[in-house]
């Protein structure tokens, strides 16, 4: 049985099959990008519970994900942690160079890379990688420059709309479907 995830534009499908990497920016991208102080000073964030399942997803699947962010939040160690993502750069203000590294490190080219982000410390990263993605949250002048934009908006299913195209793009996804809709998980 076939089940077809949304996905991007058809351009894009022969990009897809070659990640090996996804990157995220979290503010804008994981989060709605706004920031909730307590009165306290704690910082509140909110995950959306499908971006969470689609990153176990494609980590399941052999893709490694990593969060590159430019705030330094215990929030986001906790919820990379819970979702066993080894890949966090907080406190980044020039993602493309540790983008770089980490590629040098994991033995793979930019190409090989899908970034997604929101805002202009994203800018190159999303330029540069083998498919850049933004959310429809990103002002016009960074949605301009991605290869594809999702519908959800950040916070808000945008990674899991990524996550399941990857998937799909890469031929695991009826087996994902067939694998829950038969309870063989």
């Amino acid at each position: 049985m076939r089940h077809d995830a949304p996905s991007p534009a058809p351009h894009l499908i022969d990009r897809l099959r070659q990640v090996r990497l996804l990157a995220l920016d979290v503010d804008g991208v994981l989060s709605d990008g706004r920031l909730y102080f307590q009165t306290d000073g704690d910082e509140i964030k909110a995950f959306h519970t499908l971006d969470g399942h689609g990153i176990k997803l494609v980590q399941a699947a052999g893709i490694e994900v990593a969060l590159i962010t430019g705030r330094d939040s215990p929030m986001v160690s906790r919820r990379a942690s819970a979702l066993g993502i080894a890949h966090l750069h907080q406190g980044i203000s020039h993602k493309l160079p540790v983008l770089r590294q980490l590629c040098e490190r994991l033995g793979i080219e930019l190409d090989q890379v899908a970034y997604c982000g929101d805002d202009m410390p994203d800018l190159a990263a999303i330029h540069q990688s083998g498919v850049g993605i933004s959310v429809p949250g990103a002002p016009s002048y960074i949605r301009q420059h991605a290869d594809w934009v999702t519908e959800r908006p950040g916070g808000h299913g945008a990674v899991r709309e990524i996550c399941d195209a990857l998937l799909q793009a890469q031929g695991q996804w009826d087996a994902i479907l067939d694998s829950y809709l038969n309870d063989r998980a």
